[in-house]
């Protein structure tokens, strides 16, 4: 039970640091921190496919896409 308490602050904590970060990289490795935690909180309610779909796509294929974004947005200068 302590752990799912302790999960679930953690996500929140990462939730709003995702949002109200200015830097934009920041904001994208508090996202990924979000998916992280989703993913183990996931696991831990007997979902492991879930959890593992959530580690795959959204921390990893969508963070890789939005570094991507950042990249490129700042090789042209924006």
């Amino acid at each position: 039970m302590e752990v799912h308490v302790i999960l679930i602050v953690l996500l929140t904590i990462f939730a709003v640091l995702a949002v109200e970060l200015r830097d934009l990289l920041k904001a994208i490795l508090a996202f990924t921190g979000v998916n992280i935690v989703l993913s183990a909180i996931f696991y831990l309610l007997g979902a492991p496919y879930l959890a593992v779909f959530q580690l795959l796509i959204y921390a990893g294929a969508v963070t890789v896409l939005f570094l991507a974004a950042l990249h490129a947005g700042e090789e042209r200068g924006e």
